[in-house]
């Protein structure tokens, strides 16, 4: 899912971060590792993944507001490569359900991709097959579909 990279800058993103740490409350964003992927990312990494729903996560402990980090994260990015969880390979566009329809939205924390033009977001997620992408892992993997949070703009719902 390379393709970020013609709105999103590997520096810029890596400056950031915010995406790679997490608090009590928001653990339920912890990204999902497919399956097929879970003995290899646990290899890389020495560590145990739990399961949610049928897929697995990383085993987090969180302690109130104090931000835990991916254990994926190096001081240099993600560590995994080609192991990267798919939710993190296309963050900061996720698949949110709303009432029966699948959309690809945009999250705000994301201050460089959300920043940009509605239209630019847009026409980014409807070129090259990136939402099909989106929308055909979703089907194949429901559980990186989020439940849609209010205030996060739709940038394309599913036909």
């Amino acid at each position: 899912m390379s393709k970020l990279n013609k709105i999103l800058s590997q520096s810029s993103c890596g400056k950031c971060r915010v995406c790679c740490g997490f608090v009590d409350s928001d653990k339920w964003e912890i990204p999902i590792i497919f399956r097929e992927l879970r003995e290899s990312v646990e290899e890389k990494l020495g560590v145990k993944l739990i399961t949610r729903g049928e897929e697995f996560v990383f085993d987090m402990k969180f302690n109130g507001n104090e931000i835990s980090y991916c254990p994926a994260l190096s001081e240099n990015g993600c560590t995994l490569g080609d192991l990267k969880p798919f939710d993190c390979a296309v963050w900061p566009f996720r698949v949110n359900k709303l009432g029966e329809k699948l959309v690809i939205t945009v999250s705000p924390v994301c201050d460089t991709v959300f920043s940009l033009p509605l239209k630019t977001l847009t026409e980014f997620v409807n070129s090259d097959g990136f939402a099909g992408e989106l929308f055909a892992e979703a089907r194949k993997h429901p559980d990186i579909v989020k439940p849609y949070i209010d205030g996060y703009p739709i940038i394309t719902v599913e036909k």
